[in-house]
């Protein structure tokens, strides 16, 4: 299978408390679905998947589907902090008709590359699904591009990747080694969604998608039309968007983006510092400027 489009990874709003709102998590889905999106991917980094406990994430994979219009592509990451609710959520996912799931490495403690192999084929195996490889090394333990492909070329179920690795020599080294292959490869560093088209990539899973997902539909159609110029524009302003909320946890800029967009996604994981406060306000005074001389096509306001 293959699976090509551009994924926003989203957010999970939540309340004062902190529980999962699950009303604003439905209009985060509408919104980049009705902004052109392909689909969506749930529980991924962006949805900062640690800080929410199984029945939280079962009910965000389960309520996804009622935001979506019929044949809506699906994908769900599935981490978590024991090998029995990494299963459990895969197997849930597939039940709600997800079309594949996205498979981090484990977390916290570093494993070899064999570790890493033999658990990916002990999970591929079990779910009965089509899955992805995510490699997320900012936050788990790196895959090698060997051992992935290895596994790509080995272990029926795995289908493809995420590659969230921010190593742009990559790109060209697995659509060369996809060769005859029926791989999905899906960039994750929205530093390289350029990149990755001219290697021939099938598209993107974002997280600035979640917060701008009229950026990178634009940036994923003109690759899809060969438009190699607006391609680059889009790219740039990519990047202008990166530049300016790199100062915070990545997370965080998005939220920060939603919120002055006017989908408040409550708020942040921890105490927010003066400082940090400071750079929130920078993006609050900024992004409306930016916004209105982006000339981003389809740009729509919020309700």
């Amino acid at each position: 299978m293959r699976i090509r489009g551009l994924y926003p990874a989203v957010a999970t709003p939540v309340r004062s408390d902190g529980s999962v709102d699950l009303a604003a998590f439905d209009r985060l889905c509408e919104f980049v679905l009705e902004r052109g999106a392909d689909g969506i991917c749930v529980g991924g980094a962006t949805s900062e998947y640690p800080r929410f406990e199984m029945p939280e994430r079962l009910a965000m994979l389960r309520r996804a589907p009622r935001s979506a219009a019929r044949g809506t592509t699906l994908l769900a990451a599935i981490a978590a902090t024991s090998l029995p609710r990494t299963l459990e959520l895969g197997r849930a996912a597939f039940d709600a008709g997800y079309a594949a799931v996205l498979l981090p490495m484990p977390s916290f403690f570093r494993y070899q590359q064999g570790d890493l192999a033999a658990y990916c084929t002990y999970v591929a195996e079990r779910v009965e699904g089509p899955c992805l490889l995510y490699d997320l090394p900012d936050f788990t333990n790196p895959l090698d591009p060997d051992t992935s492909i290895r596994l790509l070329r080995s272990v029926p179920n795995i289908v493809g990747i995420k590659d969230s690795s921010g190593r742009v020599e990559d790109l060209q080294r697995f659509a060369a080694a996809r060769g005859d292959h029926d791989w999905t490869l899906l960039v994750g560093d929205d530093r390289y969604g350029l990149a990755a088209g001219e290697a021939g990539w099938d598209g993107a899973i974002s997280g600035l998608a979640c917060c701008c997902p009229e950026l990178l539909v634009a940036l994923h159609g003109s690759v899809t039309r060969g438009d190699w110029e607006e391609s680059r524009r889009y790219q740039a302003l990519i990047d202008e968007l990166i530049a300016h909320l790199s100062p915070l946890p990545t997370p965080w800029g998005i939220r920060a983006v939603l919120r002055v967009r006017g989908l408040d996604p409550g708020p942040m994981a921890l105490p927010v510092s003066p400082e940090r406060t400071a750079q929130l306000a920078d993006i609050d005074a900024w992004l409306p400027g930016w916004l209105a001389h982006a000339e981003i096509p389809n740009l729509l306001p919020l309700l």
